[in-house]
């Protein structure tokens, strides 16, 4: 239990966080959404889901089931797409919006999306309008990379709306951080849960509701494989399910991420995140024959359910807390430890009864948090097709790490690609480690590891096969 000083300290911080946020022109559904969450923090909660309290979940494959295309095509004509695409990169040193970066053939993230529902709006006559959710910094970006693409707005539906944003709190007292030498840094993003938030403050629900649209698709702007497939659009149609998401089986680089599990006191499918795990059940989060499935965050939610689901909660859904503890300048330890009140917009899969999950391909998870994903898919294990659809080449995606130190900022990157990525189609793992710039035309093959202490170069046209290198050149 809270002390009375501590609990009158949070009363005072809630009412001054309240203000601050009204002053900044949020919205009052995102305000009472905080206020709900800080409640929580105030009390004690941490968002923690025990190990003893799921089960492992298992789930149907989309390659077992059989869509029919005249089902698939009446889905994907009732849909709307959404990307969430308020992120800037910032981990690989960028100062924009990350689906601004080149993938492939001079076409950004954004390029591609565009052509992919551009493509499906003429394979099967829908309207298919396309939304990005944008943060205040990646708006103004965005949607001159758009502008180019005059066919993409819907009528009656903007191309864009801004996710919201909440004070930091300090995690000594929970009152508003301040920072008058860079304001910008006392305000943090809510999590991507905060889409249903923006969408109820915004109006658009009710918008896309009013216009005849059933469904809803929103994945991730960075994962091109989360393509608006007509398929899965009829699958979830005909599931009559309220809420959707597609999994994929886990592997040895989502050890460390968030897994599906089935709640043990109400049988409802949860999502745990690594955050929201014990220090004592890490162990069981890394068993990947225990937890076999991970989230893909390509998710799908039916207009109606959504709309009923937050008008009975007013407005605020109940997504489970995720406490982040960061310091207030994230780049200075020498600030104050701050929380950061977040959420998982995966995590609405335990408010409905009845959503449902679904195992697809590998191909429909293809996301770019690092330069080594960013080099894969850079890399000829993916054909771009003329659907602008991702084709994986190979049977696996090759295991990619790159020396943090030379390649993690896509500027250090680029210098030493500067003919573009490798071939990788035939390779099983890439490891380098040091300072190594490559040539054009390089092929990998099996199991390679480049080593050197001092900068060296692969020259055009080698082939690296099975081997360790050391500090040898091309």
């Amino acid at each position: 239990m809270a002390s009375k000083g501590t609990a009158k300290g949070n009363a005072k911080g809630l009412e001054l966080a309240r203000e601050k946020m009204r002053q900044a022109g949020v919205d009052e559904v995102a305000i009472d959404t905080f206020a709900h969450y800080y409640r929580l923090l105030e009390h004690g909660e941490t968002g923690m889901i025990a190990e003893d309290t799921i089960e492992p979940l298992d789930m149907e494959a989309l390659a077992d089931v059989e869509v029919p295309d005249e089902t698939a095509a009446a889905a994907i004509r009732e849909t709307a797409v959404i990307k969430l695409n308020g992120g800037l990169g910032t981990s690989m040193g960028m100062e924009r919006a990350k689906s601004l970066l080149c993938v492939r053939r001079g076409l950004s993230f954004l390029d591609i999306i565009a052509r992919q529902v551009l493509h499906l709006r003429k394979q099967y006559d829908a309207t298919l309008p396309l939304m990005f959710m944008n943060s205040f910094r990646t708006s103004a970006d965005t949607m001159a990379a758009l502008a180019r693409y005059d066919e993409l707005p819907v009528e009656g539906l903007p191309l864009e709306f801004l996710q919201n944003k909440e004070p930091k709190l300090l995690a000594a007292d929970l009152m508003p951080a301040s920072y008058p030498k860079a304001p910008d840094l006392e305000w943090c993003p809510p999590g991507h849960g905060d889409i249903y938030t923006a969408l109820r403050g915004t109006g658009l629900l009710q918008r896309l509701l009013d216009a005849g649209y059933r469904y809803v698709f929103v994945s991730n702007s960075d994962n091109l494989g989360a393509v608006p497939d007509a398929r899965v659009a009829g699958w979830f149609a005909t599931s009559g399910a309220p809420f959707a998401i597609e999994a994929v089986r886990r592997t040895p680089s989502d050890r460390k991420g968030g897994h599906f599990a089935r709640r043990k006191e109400d049988g409802r499918i949860v999502l745990r995140e690594s955050a929201q795990t014990l220090e004592a059940d890490k162990e069981a989060l890394a068993d990947l024959d225990r937890h076999q499935f991970t989230s893909t965050n390509n998710l799908w939610f039916d207009v109606q359910a959504m709309v009923e689901a937050l008008d009975a909660r007013s407005g605020i859904l109940g997504l489970p807390l995720i406490r982040n503890v960061k310091h207030l300048d994230p780049s200075d330890p020498s600030t104050p430890e701050v929380i950061q009140i977040e959420t998982a917009m995966g995590a609405a899969i335990e408010v409905f009864e009845g959503a449902r999950t679904i195992e697809v391909g590998r191909d429909r998870f293809v996301p770019v948090k690092t330069t080594d994903d960013l080099l894969v898919l850079r890399s000829d294990v993916y054909d771009l097709r003329r659907d602008f659809v991702l084709d994986q080449a190979g049977e696996q995606v090759p295991y990619v790490s790159l020396d943090a130190e030379f390649y993690k900022l896509v500027g250090d990157f680029d210098k030493r690609f500067p003919e573009g990525a490798p071939s990788l189609r035939e390779a099983d793992s890439f490891t380098v480690q040091g300072d190594w710039t490559f040539g054009p035309g390089v092929k990998v093959r099996g199991e390679v590891a480049l080593a050197a202490k001092a900068a060296k170069r692969v020259e055009g046209g080698a082939v690296l096969d099975d081997q360790e290198r050391q500090g040898h050149d091309g």
